[in-house]
């Protein structure tokens, strides 16, 4: 059985969790494969309204298995392409998929694991967690959607800064930055990420993956493109139980009971 990554669900909340531990959650192909089905399984399911990303033991993922592409010797590059066959279809189903994820980051965050992060739609890093994009290191380019994430969240200078130098920085300077949301203390990490997990899932969940659809798709479109995706996407979120409910609490001063739809 595969368990190098565990899933668990607390109400509507699932937390996918990488479990390499012995490995600080280093990428393989076993690894790879359970991040997909659970993705996939994740994003198919009529009860998941936020996924969370986490990691097992010391840090989060600190990026591919680089004794593993040392061992296949001069066929690390055919081993490279099977995992970044399995990899790429994860990162493209959680930022594909109609709910929110959110990134519980500590320890080792680097490599493909800076990688999966940038998936998140929002990122809460303990005060402990150490960021790096490290391909360099390796002389390697990045993947995992590194280079699509990095200049669409910091703009092309600093991307271009944290690929090449491959430099690390600490959770303050990733806050600086925007690559994550809020900093918690090791002994509030588990609660600041369970309350905004919590939040997401009461939330309406329909109304959240139109947001992610709408933000994504912005910088490929132009105002009057983004104008006419908010419309259509408003009016189809108008049809649905959440908004009625939105409106009605509101009118009647209470708190709104989302059914995610």
């Amino acid at each position: 059985m595969n368990d190098t990554v565990l899933v668990s669900d607390d109400g509507a909340v699932r937390t996918l969790t990488l479990n390499r531990p012995d490995k600080m959650n280093a990428l393989d192909l076993e690894m790879a494969d359970a991040l997909l089905t659970a993705a996939r399984d994740a994003a198919a399911s009529a009860t998941v309204r936020c996924v969370v990303l986490r990691g097992a033991g010391r840090g989060f993922f600190a990026g591919g298995d680089v004794a593993e592409f040392a061992r296949h010797g001069e066929r690390a590059g055919d081993y490279a392409g099977q995992l970044i066959d399995r990899y790429h279809p994860a990162i493209e189903t959680l930022v594909r998929m109609e709910k929110p994820v959110l990134a519980a980051l500590h320890g080792p965050v680097a490599g493909a694991g800076l990688s999966l992060a940038m998936t998140a739609d929002l990122a809460v890093a303990r005060e402990d967690a150490v960021f790096s994009l490290a391909y360099s290191l390796i002389g390697a380019s990045p993947d995992g959607g590194s280079t699509y994430f990095l200049p669409r969240l910091l703009g092309r200078r600093r991307a271009m800064e944290i690929a090449m130098l491959s430099d690390r920085f600490d959770a303050r300077k990733a806050l600086e930055l925007g690559l994550v949301n809020r900093i918690a203390s090791a002994d509030g990490f588990d609660e600041a990420v369970t309350e905004w997990a919590q939040r997401l899932a009461a939330g309406p969940t329909g109304a959240y993956g139109r947001i992610k659809r709408l933000i994504d798709g912005s910088l490929d479109r132009d105002l009057s493109g983004q104008l006419a995706a908010e419309r259509e996407a408003f009016l189809e979120g108008a049809k649905g139980p959440d908004f009625q409910e939105g409106i009605q609490a509101f009118v009647g001063k209470r708190k709104p009971d989302f059914e995610g739809h």
